[in-house]
């Protein structure tokens, strides 16, 4: 029992083992509680259970040479996030929360994507839709590692982060984010990216569904639909699905009661 032991799997989801012991009582992580006002009542958390979400904030949605400007949406509203992004994603980091970038990736075939979802975005058939390539630079859309699918620059993943592609509006359908998510632990979710009322909400309404606490960061949020669109949006949340803060107020929560390293 006291011989070296092998660590398998992913702290806190995982078991010590030798030849002829496993340690199935899986320790948790060190607690590192915080307490963090949002709009309906002031939270009380833990960063050892916490991850963020950071959805879709890719070329194709937020670049001008991008595929949602090539067909005449003002994607300025979802570059609001970027700033905030790059206020909180380090603390973040420093804290120990985890960061996912969870993504448009579709296969280059398609073959995972139904008529019905790609009639969504080419009505006509006649347009540039999912896995046509963009008129400025060629880039198919929304297909996993080109420049359309990218991330923005000026968000770049850091090499601890983790990225999970998704071929729908939740970011749980099909994918592995919720098996990702169990074995780090997580059951606290901070939510990020565009658009509010459509990636960003269907990710975080499965995310209930399946039992994890959600909160949306507003100002790390945005949508190109109508304000109508937000407001509801955020009506829903602190309603039905869980919180709503600001950037803000988790720096100055994590200032407040957890060293940094």
């Amino acid at each position: 029992m006291n011989a070296p032991r092998k660590i398998l799997g992913i702290p806190p989801n995982a078991w010590a083992v030798n030849a002829d012991f496993a340690d199935l009582t899986r320790p948790p992580l060190e607690p590192r509680p915080i307490t963090l006002k949002a709009d309906t009542k002031t939270l009380r958390l833990d960063l050892a259970k916490t991850a963020m979400l950071v959805i879709d904030m890719q070329n194709d949605f937020c670049h001008p040479d991008g595929w949602l400007a090539h067909i005449g949406v003002d994607i300025s509203p979802a570059r609001t996030p970027i700033a905030p992004l790059q206020g909180v994603l380090p603390v973040l980091r420093s804290a120990q929360v985890p960061v996912l970038w969870v993504n448009w990736g579709n296969r280059p075939d398609l073959l995972n994507i139904s008529a019905g979802l790609r009639h969504v975005y080419n009505s006509s058939g006649e347009g540039v839709g999912l896995g046509d390539p963009l008129p400025a630079n060629g880039a198919p859309v929304l297909i996993k590692d080109s420049w359309a699918a990218a991330v923005v620059d000026e968000l770049k993943p850091e090499p601890e982060d983790i990225c999970v592609d998704k071929y729908r509006m939740s970011g749980f359908w099909d994918t592995p984010l919720d098996s990702i998510l169990k074995n780090l632990g997580r059951t606290t979710l901070l939510f990020g990216g565009v658009n509010a009322d459509q990636c960003v909400m269907a990710t975080l309404q499965d995310a209930n569904f399946l039992g994890y606490d959600c909160i949306l960061v507003k100002d790390c949020t945005a949508t190109t639909s109508p304000d109508y669109c937000w407001q509801a949006t955020l009506y829903n949340v602190n309603q039905c699905f869980g919180f709503a803060t600001d950037s803000c107020a988790i720096l100055d929560a994590i200032k407040a009661e957890t060293p940094l390293s």
